[in-house]
């Protein structure tokens, strides 16, 4: 936990993607992709993706559905913690591995040395326990491996990456549901009791089954000043939908739905989700089958990725949040926002914009729920742009041309 940051809090937050019980052949579920109607939202696709609903008291995006996840506790950075990884303390960042992207190009949430913050638990470890806690708390999803089946847990060396595939996760059924409540609500009242809880029923975290994604950071001038995040984000492919109950405080609901039918119904005005959740189901609908996005979120995962900080631009007739490689996004980005460069204002139209830009990266809009994608640019570190053409779900027009 890196308590010198005076504008950013850091967070964590994880895209739990699960199976359905039904199965259908990867070919069947692309030949769905390419005719989707409303009754075929959910069959062209073999899994469901986890939504929670924020409280509409909430300070931070009220009533938004977003994944589930939240802010990083110093009990996430606890020395306790090696002592429940003991077996793995050795093997690169417990077995997780070490990320190929050069140390110098890092987001700053991964690339700090948590030791010289006092804390001898990884960052790339942390932040993954912190996601695991979080999504316990939120949903009661514990991604936990049993101490007794931990030698069986597969973990990245300094050898070359294996081409065997890890299988999708399972999640143990030994805890009873009463126990796992009592101990939700013993986490959810102090954050430090998810050390307690792993040792008490002799689990782990598994930091194992979550893959780096990316790293959002809230744009500045858009929220409130007091909110603002630097969040990793992870996925998870669970080989079934687990057993799930909002905690009904910060989480009013919870959905499960396939990516397309979120964006469904997202354009029809039946749920609200901010762009990074528009921005990452758009690129999971590349894979209609479990089993592809799993394989590509595990070989991705130790490639790295980008912090991206939305710059917000306004216009006389749309919004944008502009990325990184977008040829209007600025050289040098004042992340603390004391200089007030967050929020870009031009008075060229949409049309405008869009033809005068050599290079786009940017999330485009003329209200809360017409949002669209425009990408012209290769995404960095074997990443994909979001699928964002009408046969998904009605979303957009296809603006990516790589």
């Amino acid at each position: 936990m890196n308590t010198a940051l005076k504008h950013w809090r850091e967070a964590a937050t994880v895209i739990l993607a699960a199976g359905l019980r039904r199965t259908q052949s990867a070919d069947s579920l692309k030949a769905g992709l390419e005719k989707v109607t409303d009754e075929a939202h959910k069959s062209a696709f073999d899994y469901q993706v986890l939504l929670l609903k924020r409280s509409g008291h909430s300070g931070f995006m009220p009533n938004a559905y977003v994944f589930p996840g939240g802010l990083v506790d110093s009990s996430d950075f606890s020395s306790e913690w090696e002592e429940i990884f003991k077996a793995f303390t050795e093997a690169p960042n417990y077995g997780i591995g070490v990320v190929k992207q050069l140390p110098a190009t890092r987001p700053p949430i991964f690339a700090t040395d948590r030791a010289q913050l006092g804390s001898p638990i990884p960052g790339d470890v942390a932040f993954r326990i912190c996601a695991v806690r979080e999504t316990f708390e939120e949903s009661g999803v514990l991604l936990a491996v049993p101490k007794h089946e931990e030698s069986g847990i597969r973990v990245h060396t300094d050898d070359a990456y294996s081409d065997t595939q890890p299988p999708l996760t399972r999640l143990s059924g030994l805890w009873k549901k009463d126990l796992l409540s009592k101990w939700r609500s013993l986490v959810i009242g102090n954050s430090s009791n998810f050390i307690k809880m792993c040792r008490e029923l002799q689990c782990l975290p598994n930091i194992w089954a979550l893959h780096e994604w990316g790293n959002w950071l809230t744009p500045i001038g858009v929220y409130s000043k007091q909110r603002r995040y630097d969040t990793a984000f992870y996925i998870c492919c669970l080989h079934e939908t687990p057993y799930t109950l909002h905690d009904d405080k910060e989480i009013v609901h919870f959905k499960w739905s396939t990516p397309s039918e979120v964006l469904h119904s997202y354009k029809s005005k039946e749920i609200w989700i901010a762009p990074p959740q528009f921005y990452d189901l758009g690129r999971m609908c590349h894979f209609p089958a479990l089993r592809d996005l799993h394989r590509f979120a595990w070989q991705r995962s130790l490639e790295g990725c980008e912090q991206w900080l939305p710059i917000h631009l306004v216009s006389p007739d749309c919004f944008a949040n502009i990325l990184p490689g977008d040829a209007l996004y600025p050289e040098k980005v004042d992340t603390s926002g004391m200089s007030g460069g967050g929020v870009m204002k031009i008075e060229k139209s949409l049309e405008e914009l869009q033809r005068d830009s050599a290079k786009m990266h940017r999330i485009v809009g003329q209200d809360p729920y017409s949002i669209s994608i425009h990408m012209n640019i290769r995404p960095k570190y074997n990443h994909l742009p979001p699928l964002c053409n009408e046969d998904v779900g009605g979303i957009t027009k296809n603006n990516s041309k790589l």
